[in-house]
């Protein structure tokens, strides 16, 4: 389907481009969004007539959105989550998780101005994108983490799960015992034999 885009949309154009879209995408987000208008000859009349208009509430929203923006990015938020000892989650953070949490340090954002490349399903620190206008994006940190604790260390800079993988290669080397590299298979280390050679002295 032809549209005529009433504001920028990312990798489509910017106001006033004609473009080509799938039929569903125009007709279910769009259209009824009021992001486009179809591209036949009375909606670009229309449009023309309106352009200075629309381009001028355009430029306001966008000299808005650039304020709001100064407080929103870089903002971080801390996310408490159960999760493997491997640090997947039982579950993932959602777009909604975040947009809450940002409206309860006094944020002005809703769920559709949130940017997740991808689902957040591990431990640790992610950017997330905030879309606040079509041509305003800033960035917010996601504190994904299993304690209070966890979270400020991440925000310190500390790699929460090379920690834990560290501290369990640790134990894992406490446990085993060290091994003769001139031994057969199945042959006692001479330490071993020694001690037991002076065990039987003591005894006799």
């Amino acid at each position: 389907m032809n549209i005529i885009l009433l504001e920028r949309i990312e990798k489509l154009g910017s106001i006033g481009d004609v473009v080509t879209v799938r039929d569903g995408y125009a007709r279910n987000f769009l259209l009824p969004n009021k992001k486009a208008l179809r591209a036949n000859e009375n909606n670009k009349k229309v449009f023309e007539a309106n352009r200075e208009r629309l381009e001028q509430e355009n430029a306001e929203k966008r000299t808005a959105a650039e304020e709001q923006g100064k407080s929103i990015e870089g903002a971080e938020i801390i996310l408490i989550r159960a999760s493997s000892n491997a640090g997947q989650l039982y579950g993932s953070v959602s777009v909604r998780d975040i947009a809450d949490k940002l409206v309860e340090q006094g944020h002005d954002v809703n769920k559709s101005q949130i940017v997740l490349e991808r689902p957040i399903k591990t431990i640790g620190m992610t950017d997330v994108r905030v879309a606040l206008h079509p041509e305003v994006h800033v960035t917010v940190k996601a504190n994904v983490a299993r304690s209070d604790d966890e979270a400020e260390l991440q925000s310190q800079g500390v790699d929460v799960m090379q920690q834990m993988f560290e501290d369990d290669q640790a134990q894992i080397e406490g446990f085993t015992e060290e091994k003769d590299p001139n031994a057969e298979p199945g042959e006692l280390p001479e330490e071993m034999l020694e001690e037991s050679a002076e065990e039987e002295n003591a005894e006799g």
